[in-house]
């Protein structure tokens, strides 16, 4: 899975935005420590925090499945 390329992603568009984590956290309706997870790349994000934070961010997600 390319869960570091997700998670490096949304931390770049962050930045671009010039949006700090506190920010995002509260907008988003995400715990700051569950933030801060996701973004270092240790945490584990369920597809509901993932759309929560691409919304705030003005991502969209694709998602594609391979066999």
């Amino acid at each position: 899975m390319h869960f570091n390329k997700i998670t490096q992603q949304i931390k770049a568009r962050r930045e671009m935005l010039n949006v700090t984590q506190e920010t995002l956290a509260e907008l988003s309706e995400l715990g700051l420590r569950t933030l801060k997870q996701i973004e270092s790349g240790k945490g584990n994000f369920t597809l509901r925090s993932l759309q929560k934070l691409a919304d705030v961010l003005g991502m969209e997600i694709l998602l594609q499945v391979k066999q």
